[in-house]
């Protein structure tokens, strides 16, 4: 699959978003609409004003002015936006758990405007992309099927896969427990289609119940079982269990060759980065992309560094519990594994927080050729933990020459308010900044991948954010 079939998917940044001023006046650029030829192709815009959700759509990203009430389709509210190539455009809200809806979308010749082409219902879903002729989605939930003797259930990796052709869709599952063969149950994070494989990072996550009961030679320490509960939202834990991994400075990619998890992937550990994942609660964002000759680019936040070695826990009547993790050691990192091999590259390896401004990475995107979109953190390794650390800069990573670019010309890391998901083309990145400043509108930057320098483009009138952006083709 060529590259304008990777995804480019939002899980939602939390900030604060200011509301642009609304105008009756006309925008600088026309709204695009009007018949297209077959393969006509225009740039797709998910904006947001207030609770109203609008996919518009733009000749160019460089310069100009549209607005969600001249030229948008008002659609359901996303929190996850996944283009399947120049085709459909794909929604998915975060039900906090739950199930959902879904919806696919694609660019009308006859009007030149969005249109909705087919709904999915679908399970919990923490990570997304594309396989085949399927989006699929992924998340990791108790089970109601294989317990321990103390009636724990196992935890479970649970698929959708949602037909782009056939409007259909259908699940799958695999155990989770011992995935790695370390005991932990796991979670997999973004999904990379290259060199007729599939690639995905896999998350330990530490030991549940029944994993610690069933396999109670892979606990390293019997300090690390927590005798208490705590914790809150996805990291509450309850007694008896493991509450994070004890594998924090590894990473590993599972490689599928076929076309369903039902095979037992190839496994590629390395232990010069820790685990390859974005993360805001519950959502695992991808920091795995493939360049254009096929090898495939492993990204780690560093994120085994925010976990305390020891604390105290103290329960509402005063007793005090001692909690013991493992401490990640390792910096934000990236290392490689080449087209057609299925282990890491041994010679290839990047501290990325020797470059720069020193700080650690939160996601990334692929950005064109050999070339990735970094987002940042932005107050150094201290202000990478808590779900409102600042992450407002921006950097771009050559694979090939393992150098990090700043990027510059972006307002202030203060003024940003949020990114939206990007994209790239000619050459280009162009991301969606939102800033705090009242009256000023959510603003497309193109950002050249060779010098960091980024150039304001297209604005997006009476919209508050702007959440993704891609590209279609007329059908």
């Amino acid at each position: 699959m060529g590259k304008n079939h990777y995804l480019w998917a939002l899980a939602a940044i939390v900030g604060s978003l200011t509301m642009a001023s609304c105008s009756d006046d006309e925008p600088t650029s026309p709204s695009d609409g009007g018949a297209l030829a077959a393969g006509e192709s225009r740039y797709i815009i998910a904006a947001s004003a207030g609770d109203a959700v609008y996919l518009l759509t733009a000749k160019s990203l460089d310069e100009g002015q549209i607005t969600a009430y001249q030229d948008g389709l008002e659609t359901e509210s996303s929190s996850n936006w996944i283009f399947y190539g120049d085709r459909y455009l794909f929604s998915f809200q975060y039900n906090d758990g739950a199930q959902g809806t879904g919806f696919s979308y694609n660019l009308d010749a006859a009007t030149g405007k969005m249109v909705e082409a087919q709904q999915y219902t679908y399970n919990r879903t923490t990570t997304y992309g594309t396989w085949g002729e399927n989006v699929i989605t992924s998340s990791t939930n108790a089970g109601t099927r294989e317990q321990d003797a103390q009636g724990n259930y196992a935890y479970y990796l649970q698929f959708n896969y949602l037909n782009v052709n056939d409007a259909t869709s259908s699940s799958g599952s695999c155990l989770a427990e011992n995935f790695l063969g370390n005991g932990e149950r796991v979670s997999f994070a973004g999904f990379v289609e290259a060199n007729g494989k599939l690639y995905t990072s896999v998350v330990p996550m530490g030991m549940s119940h029944y994993g610690v009961n069933t396999f109670p030679d892979k606990v390293v320490d019997p300090k690390y079982v927590a005798d208490h509960s705590g914790g809150s939202g996805s990291g509450q834990y309850t007694a008896g269990m493991i509450p994070t991994t004890q594998y924090p400075d590894s990473a590993f990619v599972a490689i599928y060759s076929g076309d369903s998890f039902d095979e037992t992937p190839i496994i590629a550990r390395t232990g010069k980065i820790g685990f390859a994942s974005g993360r805001m609660r519950s959502q695992y964002y991808q920091t795995i992309w493939a360049a254009d000759n096929g090898d495939l680019y492993v990204f780690s936040p560093g994120y085994g560094r925010t976990v305390q070695a020891e604390s105290t826990v103290t329960d509402a009547d005063g007793t005090v519990h001692e909690l013991h993790r493992v401490q990640g050691q390792l910096p934000s990192g990236v290392v490689r594994i080449k087209a057609g091999e299925t282990a890491f590259d041994e010679n290839y390896y990047v501290n990325l927080e020797l470059q720069g401004n020193g700080n650690p990475m939160f996601r990334c995107w692929y950005a064109g050729d050999d070339n990735f979109l970094l987002q940042m953190y932005s107050n150094g390794v201290d202000g990478m933990a808590g779900t409102s650390a600042p992450r407002n800069e921006l950097a771009v990573f050559n694979g090939a020459q393992g150098k990090l670019t700043v990027v510059t010309g972006l307002p202030s890391t203060d003024e940003i308010s949020s990114f939206g998901t990007p994209t790239n083309a000619n050459g280009y990145a162009y991301i969606p900044v939102v800033v705090k400043t009242e009256g000023v509108p959510p603003t497309i930057y193109r950002i050249d991948t060779a010098t960091g320098q980024a150039t304001p483009g297209l604005q997006i009138t009476s919209i508050s954010s702007v959440s993704a952006l891609g590209k279609l083709s007329a059908y």
